[in-house]
Order: C-alpha cells, then sequence, then structure tokens
C-alpha cells in the first residue's frame, strides 16, 4: 500500500482519493476532459436564472448530481436592475474566490498542512463608460480583480504563500481570467 493511500483526509479533502485521481489520469489521460454546462433563461428585465447539473467528465457523462444548482442573477436598482441576484461580474469575483480556496484546500491537504481558516476578500474595478458604450477606449469588463486571502494554518507564512501560489497555477478560473479562452456564440431563433 502506497503511503497515499494510509494518509488520513485532512481540511475536509479525501486525500487517498485526491491522489488515486491524480494517479488515475497520469495513467489514463483521455479521461482528463471535461464539458461543464449551465443553460440560462430570460425572466424580466435584467433578472435572469441559470441551472447547473450534468457535466461530461472521466469518460462519461456524471449522474450523481439528482437536484440542479440554481442562481439567479440581476442588477442593482442604479444598474436598471432589481436586486433578484448579484451580478454576472459578482458571480465572476465568487468564482476566482471559490476556485483559489478549493485548490489551496486540495494542495494544503496533499502537502499535510492543517488549514484552521482561510477567508478571502475580492474586489474589482469596472468602468461603466466601456459598458454603456460612452467611451469606446474604455474596456467592458474589470481593470483589474485584487484577492486578498487571510489564512490561519500550521505552517509558515512562506509555506502558505507557496500554496497560494501552486493554487493560483492549478486554478482553471485564474488561467481563464489572465490568458481568455475563446468564446463561441451561436444564435437560433424560433
Amino acid at each position: 500500500m502506497s503511503e497515499t493511500a494510509t494518509r488520513p483526509a485532512l481540511n475536509g479533502v479525501d486525500v487517498p482519493a485526491l491522489f488515486t485521481t491524480l494517479n488515475a489520469v497520469k495513467a489514463s489521460p483521455q479521461i482528463a476532459g471535461f464539458q461543464f454546462r449551465a443553460r440560462n433563461t430570460w425572466i424580466s428585465g435584467t433578472h435572469n436564472r441559470s441551472t447547473i447539473q450534468g457535466f461530461y467528465g472521466a469518460g462519461q457523462e456524471d449522474t450523481s448530481r439528482t437536484e440542479p444548482f440554481v442562481y439567479d442573477a440581476d442588477h442593482p436598482a442604479v444598474l436598471v436592475g432589481n436586486n433578484h441576484g448579484p451580478t454576472p461580474v459578482e458571480f465572476l469575483l465568487h468564482a476566482i474566490a471559490a476556485c483559489l480556496t478549493a485548490g489551496l484546500a486540495n494542495i494544503a491537504a496533499a502537502r499535510g498542512v492543517v488549514l484552521r481558516r482561510v477567508e478571502s476578500t475580492v474586489e474589482g474595478d469596472i468602468d461603466l463608460l466601456g459598458i454603456l458604450g460612452l467611451a469606446p477606449e474604455v474596456r467592458n469588463g474589470y481593470r483589474q480583480i485584487r484577492v486578498n486571502f487571510l489564512i490561519e494554518a500550521d505552517a509558515p507564512a512562506e509555506q502558505l504563500a507557496a500554496l497560494i501560489e501552486q493554487s493560483k497555477r492549478r486554478s482553471a478560473v485564474y488561467d481563464v481570467l489572465v490568458n481568455g479562452t475563446d468564446v463561441v456564440i451561436d444564435v437560433e431563433t424560433s
């Protein structure tokens, strides 16, 4: 039996399962391809709702999610919405925080670091002149996103910084934000 198979869960992470997954993907790289999906429906005004349930991964369609995750998005009144949910750009802040935090938990557990507390604050700056089409030279998206972590753990500050750095290197959301991703839009009418 390998050393990783005898290691207990740490920080809520099933460490043996983590290493089993890593070893399975190393042995069969074809199972590494995943496709995540979301379905969105317009409600009214700027209010819309996304439903997330199935995905394809590890060579098969996943059926473990018996109930969908449902998220409403809207704009605040100052941006002609009705506050039925966070704005889409706020979901993006959640996505980067959640991805980096999940990565940190996995990496810390794999390296034997006990986490006691992890919190992050994420801020992003947007200029409405771009979104509203009032200044073509101003981009529509965030000019900058800042993530600040507060971590209490059984490790020195340098090791915690290295864990965050590794989480950043492995984060899919961070990669999408800093490297961009090709987005293809198709329109069907009825």
